[in-house]
């Protein structure tokens, strides 16, 4: 696989879900888990400029557990979903302490508005802080409904400039099927947004590619979980997938 970026000193956009958070037990916050998180972290915080948004499905899943609640018209699955997303600023807020304590400096904007814990999301004001060092983190979603963490990754991607997308998961990669339900599973190295959308993958929502596609940003899939990969990606080693 061939270095799609010189990775030195370029903005990117790093989304890690809820889980990040939680570790093992899929809820809540887990004291490793976070350290690990922040570790990851502070190891690159210095060879780009980066932004992060975070997924909030360690607290509160909007979509599914919108509906276990009998949250099924859509006026309450908008509720549903507006709680999902206060759960990522409750992440966002989590993150940007713990980094500060490491010395990181950082700055949380919020796509809705919660003045007293996070800035407003402002384009220029975002891409004011990463060219001054500072870690930017994007909660909120996209501040509406009906839109996931995936799609508020590519917006703020997009709004901020960046020369890639990196997708932090709990797998390799990409692959044909699901490699938790079916270890056979084919890896695959490279894939055209086009065909990654006429497959119908699933790591990643259908909407955040045509998107990456239309705009010709790369976004690079791979294991958040391995030590030192977000570091690796970043260097441009071969590891993970890339819809390009």
């Amino acid at each position: 696989m061939d270095k799609l970026w010189n990775p030195i000193k370029k903005r990117v956009l790093l989304k890690i879900s809820g889980e990040a958070f939680s570790g093992k037990s899929g809820f809540g916050y887990e004291s490793n888990a976070v350290d690990y998180l922040i570790n990851e972290i502070v190891a690159v915080a210095g060879l780009c400029e980066l932004g992060i948004v975070v997924g909030g499905g360690n607290l509160f899943r909007g979509s599914i557990q919108g509906k276990t609640l009998g949250l099924d018209s859509n006026e309450e699955k908008a509720e549903a979903h507006y709680v999902g997303m206060l759960m990522t600023i409750a992440n966002g807020k989590i993150l940007g302490a713990k980094l500060k304590h490491r010395g990181i400096e950082n700055r949380h904007q919020s796509g809705i508005e919660a003045k007293k814990i996070a800035e407003p999301f402002i384009q220029l004001r975002a891409t004011r802080h990463l060219e001054k060092g500072r870690v930017v983190i994007f909660s909120g979603g996209t501040g509406n409904p009906f839109s996931t963490t995936d799609s508020a990754m590519m917006l703020r991607a997009l709004e901020i400039g960046a020369a890639v997308v990196l997708k932090g998961t709990k797998v390799d990669g990409i692959y044909e099927e699901d490699p938790e339900k079916n270890p056979d599973a084919r890896f695959i190295e490279r894939i055209s947004p086009d065909d990654y959308l006429r497959r119908n993958l699933r790591i990643l929502d259908a909407g955040a590619v045509s998107q990456a596609r239309d705009e010709r940003v790369p976004i690079h899939v791979f294991n958040f979980f391995v030590p030192g990969n977000l570091k690796r990606v970043i260097q441009g080693e071969k590891i993970g997938s890339v819809i390009f």
